[in-house]
């Protein structure tokens, strides 16, 4: 009897854990979008190297949006290096939580497209 508590409750234990990873590792909060100038990108971190960015959002700095990219988005990476002090809009996924070896913030990029800046001014000739 006490035998058979135990291992249901083992069990039990190990689904909830299993559930939790589960849900943080395939469930996004929420999605969205962000313009701004892209001010930094870099491979950081001791144990786990993580891909993390910067995007200006308001005068001079103001505003400023976190955000990382997983490993797996190699394309969205080069994309970020290439346009470096552009103005972007990107697309990203917001997470419940991060896992070390993801990155350092919630908010993950998973594509990005140069955009004009809307604090240009346009000369009309």
């Amino acid at each position: 009897m006490l035998r058979k508590f135990i291992i249901i409750t083992i069990l039990t234990v190990l689904l909830v854990i299993s559930g939790y990873f589960a849900v943080l590792y395939y469930a996004t909060f929420s999605e969205g979008y962000r313009s701004g100038e892209l001010i930094k990108i870099s491979h950081k971190g001791m144990l786990f190297k993580t891909w993390e960015g910067e995007l200006s959002q308001g005068v001079a700095g103001a505003q400023i949006f976190k955000f990382s990219i997983l490993d797996k988005d190699e394309k969205v990476i080069q994309q970020m290096k290439d346009l470096q002090g552009e103005y972007v809009k990107v697309t990203y996924e917001e997470r419940y939580k991060t896992f070390p070896w993801w990155g350092d913030t919630k908010y993950f990029v998973t594509e990005v497209v140069k955009e004009d800046s809307p604090f240009k001014v346009k000369i009309n000739k």
